[in-house]
């Protein structure tokens, strides 16, 4: 997100002595993307950040393609997934390609044993249920139900919940996540038509400088496998930090929707989006206005791209049979669209109080084992009859 921020202490100028109380340097790190040539930030460590005592045996978290190539709309309960303790435990892969993948997750404990950080991917967690707290060395990003927190590949961060009920939608990005383009002006701020603004953006707040020296276990994620690395100093003993790289907070109660006097297409509900894919949010809103129009998307054929859907919750009025947490794929080449007798009832309706997280992926999906554990297997035969 292109918006500056600063917390904590720092020296006046880049790359200048910078002391402690008792006249040691504080340990400047440059944490940069796209080599030198896109968003970074400054960081001010009590120790350097280098300070490795042991790494242990990585293991294999690479999702198992159970289908990698496939014509068929399916459908996914997502709530079906087995609950855990462990957070990294319980993040299970569905849908993957080279450019994301998707995974589900109903973490019951917080993380107080070890710290993660993926260092290839953004991710975007998107909270169902359940609230709690994201901590980092950025400082902190309370969150509750409807958040979407976009942790930037190399932030080392904590989850902590505030109780054991929680499910989480997980997109983790190969390409970093931004704000789409057409919102901002040339000097990145969101402009007036956008559905959302600044002050809707949560960045990090309460800075803890954890000056520490120990043992500090940081799960790290690469090429997907998950390396334990145990450093000697607390990932978390920034004493201050500025610049654009960090990680921010969005709820989709805050996305006000776009609408019009005849049915809008998805872009206007876009809300991120990468080299690869695009997120939208479908939030409660006033239908089309136009005396005959039809409230019910039409038919729609995915040339260039699959669809995705997870339903969050409210009434879907273009489909049947809805759960929370189901998760729908439409792949490209095939025309999917509303089911049976909702075009017409649609006709005449006035709002719609859907809650819905959309990815459409420009390269085709993967469905994994665990995908398949948790499929509807004649969804796609739910357009045959009323």
């Amino acid at each position: 997100m292109p918006l500056y921020h600063q917390l904590g202490k720092v020296p006046p100028k880049r790359h200048t002595v910078f002391r402690k109380p008792n006249g040691e340097l504080y340990s400047e790190e440059l944490v940069s993307t796209h080599g030198f040539s896109s968003t970074y930030s400054l960081v001010y460590h009590c120790h350097p950040p280098t300070l490795v005592k042991q790494i242990g045996e990585a293991y294999d978290v690479s999702p198992k393609i159970a289908r990698s190539k496939h014509l068929k709309h399916t459908s996914l309960k997502g709530f079906a997934v087995q609950k855990k303790d462990d957070y990294l435990e319980s993040r299970v892969p569905v849908l993957v390609n080279d450019d994301l993948h998707i995974s589900l997750a109903s973490p019951q404990t917080s993380m107080t044993d070890y710290f993660y950080k993926n260092s290839q991917a953004d991710e975007i967690i998107f909270i169902h249920e359940g609230s709690g707290v994201v901590k980092t060395g950025y400082g902190q990003i309370p969150f509750a139900y409807g958040d979407y927190i976009v942790i930037p590949r190399g932030v080392i961060y904590q989850i902590h919940f505030d109780h054991a009920d929680n499910r989480l939608f997980i997109i983790e990005s190969f390409s970093p996540i931004r704000t789409p383009k057409r919102y901002r002006n040339e000097f990145g701020q969101l402009m007036e038509h956008a559905p959302f603004y600044e002050r809707d953006i949560r960045r990090p707040a309460a800075l803890e400088t954890n000056d520490e020296i120990g043992e500090f276990e940081v799960k790290i994620k690469k090429q997907g496998l998950i390396y334990p690395y145990i450093y000697g100093s607390h990932p978390f003993d920034f004493i201050g930090w500025d610049g654009y790289h960090y990680p921010w907070a969005f709820s989709i109660h805050d996305f006000m929707p776009i609408t019009g006097k005849l049915h809008q297409p998805p872009p206007v509900h876009q809300t991120f989006e990468t080299d690869s894919f695009v997120v939208c949010s479908f939030c409660p809103r006033l239908y089309d206005y136009h005396p005959d129009s039809i409230p019910a998307p039409y038919s729609h054929s995915n040339v260039d791209s699959d669809e995705v859907l997870y339903y969050v919750d409210g009434d879907f009025m273009s489909r049947k049979s809805v759960e929370r947490g189901q998760i729908t794929l439409h792949p490209g080449g095939i025309p999917h669209g509303p089911h049976p007798g909702t075009v017409e009832k649609s006709i005449g309706q006035k709002q719609t109080e859907e809650l819905a997280v959309m990815i459409d992926p420009f390269r085709p999906l993967m469905l994994t084992e665990e995908a398949l554990a948790i499929e509807d297997p004649d969804y796609y035969k739910s357009w045959l009859s009323e």
